[in-house]
């Protein structure tokens, strides 16, 4: 007996009860034979034998232990009732091999068996012979062996969620006779997004799906698996050398040893995109040529570290690989515009700019046509509008009366639409408007979708620049009085104690008749249509002038006039100084350890690399204007924010809603505070300090910290922030004795609406909005389902359709779905569900560590106007600079009289405490929209 017939004589009397099911539904007894026949027909091809040539002793032991198991697993599956068809045995046989580790071979019987297809007709589910039209134009049969190899390869190391095998299934299902290859391929992406409601893994799968067709398109190649990084590496001199002939890469970027830089690539990164986040990328950041991308991914992130280390006097290479590796492992992601125009002949790299317009035609114009030229290059805009006289104003020159400041307002709404950000994104502009200037209740009006158009600005978005005492006014039941800038000329640039004494003057000079043009209201009842407006239209936002004056670190060299386009940035601006800032975000759960604790050391590494990168956007930057180009190089900002707290929190297996999570938000900024602070001491010893560091908080010893008290004292009280320290600041204090401070302003959370969603993880410091919905931006609709919700549940075996549907049917809630344990309620509560106190609270003791400020979303459900009143004025009252947008489901009608809380529940934490003055009432308009869609996205800044 040979070793065959051994290995067989194995089997009998255990297979005779066995049967197969062919492909045209005869039933046949069970035949080893054929699988080992198969396995050895692959092996044999894999190792270049034929059929006369002998196999390895270690190759046949092989054969016989993957027939061997493929049997035992047959045997088992019919044990269990199951039906055995040919191509169930078939996978199995496929599964094996790779369960063994004999890829080359599973590829092999992958080819093998789609040979053998290819001599059977090929359907689709409507019984129609299918042809494919390959690249070169040519009619062939449907190539089921690529779509196999494809999506094997998409689908390797999440075999244990995504079926590789289904998606062929479905794929081929939806093609038609005569189809062209590339569409197949954007068939099989199509299916696995599709998919990803049901297991979230999929997104992965689509977006190796999608590399593919990136590096097809990129190196005019394709190469085998195998080969596909050395092909890689060698291609990228070529990238570059081709991007600075056709003039979109920077001819600079041939001063690196370019082979050195290429041999840093990694392109296994490429694999930690989701789909969401790859398409992204494809649809905007990828360079590209006559409509051909001439980048792949991980070229992009050298491009973007190359541009960043242009200016680096020594060891520029290993610069440059510094800031590859934090970008490509999505430690650190640069903002948009660094993304965008990283090393390109126009590196316009900076986020936000800040410009105040001066109360003459020649300022308003000017200020109008630099937004233009500003906003052409990725930039976002905040204009201070403060200065420019109000309705009714005496215009000297002509001894005629102003229109006031709305006319102009719609003139830069239209400039902003016209002008979009490089044909990339829509132009994105703020306005600012102090409260007591005569025109506030027009300004308050300028989103309504009823009125006259002319002076409505649909496309720009407004924020009401608030100084503390018209909050003490409210509080107070007091008046408020509206003025023209032009009879209160010093005002607008007073704050503080200071503001308060002037403002009263003024108030007496106009009861005395020496102010003729005035206007005298209840500041409740101004309070009151503020919040209305910003319920029905989204706008104005909210935003505090006090405490962004009175904590700035650079308080010595001018007066924070507004903040920027997303309510983050807080630098002084004038006519001579445009002021600009330059951002990034740390990933906070890329930096967690695998216990789930902050890697600190890792945290610290990555600051001070992201640190360097940023101050050097500030000389390498392409200025469109010579006053933002002044103002950046003399104060050097730069705004170093966070993003993915929420994910934070779900490893963590925190609830937002919980003291935990407000001590964890507290303890994550203080530690990102410190090593910011101290990387930029480190680089002030390198290369100096900035200019206007003498007579700065800085230089004072002053840190965001100390200047609460400042706050407490220029305010009379009413600062509730909690001043719990766990770091030695003292050192820090005396590093910057020392060395001084590379930029004068280091810290500003942004949204980070887009790059979050390329590092494929949550929005900034945001809440999850649902746990199931379809996120809507400019590169179309997306689900998003929440992946540690599906494990979770996957865990307890409740994952089922069933509880797709559920989640379906409730909005993206877990709250009313009976089967999910409260634990898990509370811990995926959606925005909504949270009680905004907690995200108010994590935002103030976030604010006490931040030289500049955050985005700050607001969320309430069932909206009154008194939670409303209330939430604003708590925020106020817990030291936050500015807030960001109102996100609020309304209800068809909003009751029209205040409502009695304690006829409606329990107490939210965040009411407790109701002053008379705040019995605020909302009223909404029929014709007016509800707050802002939470399905778009706003990509201003990042």
């Amino acid at each position: 007996m040979n070793s065959q017939q051994l290995f067989f004589s194995e089997f009998d009397g255990g297979l005779s009860e066995l049967f197969i099911v062919k492909r045209d539904g005869r039933v046949v007894p069970f035949d080893p034979h054929r699988i080992h026949a198969a396995v050895e027909k692959a092996f044999r091809a894999d190792r270049k034998k034929t059929p006369t040539e002998s196999l390895s002793a270690e190759d046949i032991a092989a054969i016989d232990e993957i027939t061997a198991s493929v049997v035992s697993k047959s045997t088992a599956l019919a044990h269990r009732g199951e039906r055995l068809e040919v191509e169930r045995i078939q996978d199995l046989v496929e599964l094996t091999l790779m369960e063994l580790g004999y890829h080359t071979v599973a590829k092999r019987y992958i080819l093998y068996r789609a040979e053998r297809g290819k001599a059977r007709t090929i359907q689709n589910m409507d019984g129609v012979s299918i042809h494919m039209i390959d690249k070169k134009g040519r009619t062939t049969p449907l190539d089921l062996a690529w779509i196999h190899r494809t999506l094997m390869e998409a689908c390797r190391g999440l075999e244990d969620r995504c079926s590789w095998r289904e998606l062929a299934e479905e794929t081929v299902r939806a093609l038609y006779d005569q189809i062209k290859e590339e569409e197949i391929l954007q068939a099989m992406i199509l299916t696995a997004r599709s998919w990803v409601e049901k297991e979230p893994a999929y997104t992965y799968v689509a977006a190796r799906l999608m590399l593919g067709k990136i590096y097809e398109e990129a190196l005019l190649h394709v190469p085998s698996i195998h080969e596909t990084a050395e092909y890689h590496k060698a291609y990228f001199p070529t990238y570059v050398q081709f991007g600075v002939k056709i003039g979109r890469l920077s001819p600079r970027l041939l001063e690196f040893d370019l082979n050195k830089l290429a041999q840093a690539l990694r392109l296994e990164r490429d694999r930690q995109f989701s789909y969401l986040g790859l398409q992204i990328l494809y649809d905007r950041y990828l360079l590209h040529h006559e409509e051909r991308r001439i980048e792949t991914p991980q070229y992009f992130w050298m491009r973007v570290a190359m541009g960043l280390a242009l200016n680096e006097k020594t060891d520029k290479e290993l610069w440059a690989i510094r800031f590859y590796d934090i970008l490509s492992r999505f430690l650190f992601m640069s903002s948009t515009p660094t993304l965008f125009n990283s090393a390109t002949i126009h590196p316009q790299l900076s986020s936000c700019y800040l410009l105040t317009v001066e109360d003459d035609l020649d300022g308003i114009f000017k200020v109008i046509s630099d937004n233009a030229r500003l906003s052409k290059w990725a930039g976002g805009l905040g204009n201070d509008w403060t200065n420019v006289r109000a309705t009714g104003s005496l215009i000297r020159g002509t001894n005629g009366k102003s229109q006031g400041v709305i006319p102009f307002l719609k003139v830069a709404n239209d400039t902003a639409v016209a002008v979009n950000q490089g044909g990339k994104r829509k132009g994105a502009l703020c306005a600012y408007l102090e409260t007591w200037h005569l025109d506030i209740e027009d300004f308050l009006e300028l989103r309504k979708n009823t009125g006259d158009e002319r002076r409505r600005t649909h496309d720009m978005n407004t924020a009401n620049w608030i100084p503390d005492l018209f909050m003490k006014r409210v509080l107070q039941n007091g008046s408020w009085t509206l003025f023209s800038p032009s009879d209160v000329p010093d005002l607008h640039h007073l704050y503080g104690k200071a503001f308060e004494k002037r403002y009263i003057e003024y108030e007496e000079k106009a009861d005395r008749g020496e102010i003729k043009l005035f206007k005298r209201v209840s500041a409740t009842d101004l309070w009151r249509k503020m919040l209305t407006l910003l319920f029905e239209t989204g706008h104005p936002w909210i935003t505090f002038k006090d405490p962004s004056n009175i904590r700035s670190p650079q308080d010595h060299v001018g007066v924070i006039n507004s903040s920027n386009l997303c309510t983050e940035i807080l630098l002084n601006t004038s006519a001579e100084e445009v002021a600009v800032c330059n951002l990034g975000s740390i990933n906070l759960p890329a930096h967690l350890d695998e216990q789930g604790e902050m890697d600190e050391q890792k945290l610290q590494e990555t600051i001070r690399i992201a640190i360097r990168m940023l101050d050097n956007v500030i000389d390498i930057n392409f200025y469109p204007i010579p006053e933002a180009r002044n103002s950046n190089l003399r104060h050097r900002p730069v705004g170093l924010g966070i993003m993915g707290f929420q994910d934070l929190l779900y490893i963590k297996r925190v609830p937002y809603g919980s003291e935990k999570a407000i001590e964890l938000a507290d303890r994550l900024m203080e530690t990102v505070a410190y090593y910011a602070i101290l990387s930029s001491c480190e680089l002030a010893k390198e290369r100096g300090a900035y200019s206007t560091f003498k007579g700065s908080k800085w230089d004072r010893g002053l840190l965001p910290l100390d200047t609460l008290d400042l706050l407490e004292e220029q305010r009379g009280g009413f600062v509730e922030v909690d001043r719990t320290k766990t770091k030695d600041w003292d050192f820090v204090r005396q590093k910057i004795k020392e060395q001084g401070l590379r930029n004068s302003c280091l810290l500003a959370i942004a949204p980070t609406a887009t790059i979050s969603n390329i590092t494929g993880v949550s929005q900034s410091i945001e809440p999850s909005y649902k746990n199931l919905y379809v996120k809507s931006n400019l590169s179309g609709d997306f689900i998003s389902i929440n992946p540690y919700l599906v494990e979770d549940l996957k865990k307890l075996n409740l994952w089922d359709q069933e509880m797709v549907d559920d989640l379906k049917y409730y909005d993206g809630s877990v709250k009313p779905i009976e089967r999910i344990p409260q634990e898990l309620k509370e811990l995926y509560a959606a925005a909504f569900e949270i009680d905004p106190y907690y995200l108010i609270e994590c935002a103030s003791r976030r604010q006490k560590w931040i030289d500049m400020g955050q985005s700050l979303n607001l969320y309430v459900d069932e909206p009154s106007g008194w939670k409303i009143s209330q939430m604003y004025i708590l925020c106020w009252k817990k030291g936050l600079k500015t807030t960001y947008y109102l996100r609020s489901r309304a209800a068809t009608s909003v009751e029209k009289s205040t409502l009695d809380i304690n006829v409606r529940g329990i107490q939210p934490r965040w009411m407790k405490s109701r002053s008379p003055s705040a019995n605020i009432k909302v009223e909404r308009e029929g014709k007016e929209k509800s707050a802002c869609s939470l399905d778009s996205e706003c990509e201003s800044c990042q």
